[in-house]
């Protein structure tokens, strides 16, 4: 899969904060920040912090999706965590939340694959993020999008698909 200029910056910051732990010599760190300006994939980033401890690589984390699943209970997401670029939510019974505003998103775009029976799934994104719903087959429920405020031009674009039986999923921006 080919790397964007934020993965390669990613792998960058990584880098850095590898030779001020003393962990890359000057030169290492030279001739790894010079890889990875030429890096087009991520298996060639992958390789250029292979042997050094932290966060998962950027190629991980692209391909590991979030899931959230509940039958009859409640599932929150909230505060700071890492936002994937797929996330897939299924409440039957319950309810899930899944916000947003503290996160860090290191993608332009976000796929949100949504399955809703009798329960509820509330998003709370930040001001300036574009959310767009489509295909999404409803029953007796809804999907309420009430994040309209318009997009920022370096904007996150959450794409949110899925199904609703007879329960809600509902869009926002948070409180102000």
């Amino acid at each position: 899969m080919r790397a964007s200029h934020a993965d390669r910056d990613a792998v960058m910051e990584r880098l850095r904060i590898a030779a001020g732990d003393g962990r890359l010599t000057i030169h290492e760190l030279e001739e790894r920040i010079e890889a990875t300006h030429a890096a087009r994939t991520y298996a060639e980033l992958d390789a250029l912090i292979a042997d050094l401890p932290g966060e998962r690589s950027p190629a991980a984390e692209k391909a590991r999706p979030l899931v959230l699943e509940t039958r009859a209970g409640t599932i929150k997401q909230v505060g700071a965590w890492m936002v994937p670029e797929r996330i897939t939510a299924k409440v039957t019974m319950g309810n899930i939340t899944i916000d947003f505003t503290q996160a860090v998103c290191h993608h332009r775009e976000v796929l949100l694959e949504a399955t809703c029976g009798t329960g509820n799934i509330t998003v709370i994104v930040p001001r300036g993020w574009q959310v767009v719903t489509e295909n999404i087959v409803t029953g007796m429920g809804s999907v309420r999008n009430k994040a309209t405020s318009p997009a920022a031009p370096d904007a996150t674009t959450l794409r949110i698909t899925g199904s609703v039986g007879m329960g809600d999923i509902k869009i926002k921006n948070p409180r102000r």
